[in-house]
């Protein structure tokens, strides 16, 4: 009998190991409670999220680079979080990758390089593939830049599909291209700690699609928190710390109530600018378009 019990205890403890194993392993996509890290007080923006959104914690190679909401609806994500990190050396080459687990819950936590003709309808149905872009107009626009990581890992997991917006190579390698250099050595020169940053999309009022299944946004938004800084600031950049946003267009038909076209800017370029602003200025905007109260830092980064 006692020998019976003993072995009943083992199974009860070897089944409770499994559970939390199972539980682990399904944990990469639907929390962040893995990659809180990456938020400004361990907190995720408030107002942004739905039905239908999962959050990712972007994994690649046993590690957390960064953290995605992702709407399966829209095959996009809606915003990516990360810490800034400077310098390094350039990016070597690596496939995109999807995040199994959005097709299914119980599979490997790793995103995976993306064959070039994907067939597996759970894949097709929860995100974007290579397909979508191929022979479309836009590029594969990052919202977690990987010119904003130091680390040759961490920019490699920049390379995932489930960071990856369609974005207008206009804007892609013009003017957008241009804000996240001027960001990276700001905080470079002048954030003495962490610099959370938040990228993510302003859809259309009434949505556009590549291919009827990627939805594309009418603007890119972006601002960083950096609770730490040198008080030696020059005096045009002391109202860009601890916070600074900005908004990018994506459609030279926009209209300009919200980003207004330098008329003398390059013919490439135009029509894809971007406008400096304060944080409360871009929560405007974001409550505006999306109907809810929106803040991206906690305590605006307090």
């Amino acid at each position: 009998m006692q020998s019976f019990r003993l072995s009943l205890s083992w199974m009860v403890c070897l089944l409770v190991r499994l559970a939390a194993l199972a539980h682990s392993v399904r944990a990469e996509v639907g929390s962040f409670s893995s990659c809180l890290q990456f938020f400004h007080k361990r907190s995720s923006p408030h107002g942004l999220e739905g039905p239908g959104y999962s959050q990712i914690c972007q994994r690649y190679e046993n590690t957390y680079h960064f953290a995605s909401l992702y709407r399966k609806q829209w095959r996009t994500p809606i915003y990516s979080a990360y810490v800034f990190t400077s310098g390094g050396k350039k990016r070597s080459r690596v496939p995109w990758m999807y995040e199994p687990q959005l097709a299914n819950s119980r599979a490997r936590p790793e995103m995976e390089p993306i064959p070039p003709n994907m067939t597996d309808q759970n894949v097709l149905e929860s995100q974007a593939v290579l397909q979508d872009y191929k022979n479309s107009t836009f590029t594969k626009g990052h919202l977690s830049p990987n010119s904003h990581h130091q680390e040759d890992w961490d920019k490699k997991a920049t390379f995932t599909l489930t960071n990856i917006v369609p974005q207008k190579a206009g804007s892609n390698s013009g003017p957008w291209a241009v804000l996240e250099n001027e960001v990276a050595a700001r905080l470079t020169a002048y954030c003495t700690g962490p610099a959370y940053i938040v990228t993510g999309v302003l859809p259309y009022v009434s949505p556009h699609w590549i291919r009827n299944r990627v939805a594309v946004p009418e603007y890119l938004w972006s601002a960083y928190c950096c609770p730490s800084f040198s008080s030696n600031l020059p005096e045009p950049l002391r109202d860009t710390f601890p916070t600074f946003a900005a908004i990018g267009r994506n459609d030279r038909l926009s209209t300009q109530d919200i980003v207004p076209v330098n008329p003398k800017a390059p013919a490439s370029t135009r029509g894809y600018d971007v406008r400096r602003m304060s944080l409360e200025t871009l929560e405007g905007y974001l409550r505006a378009r999306l109907g809810l109260p929106v803040n991206v830092f906690l305590d605006q980064c307090l």
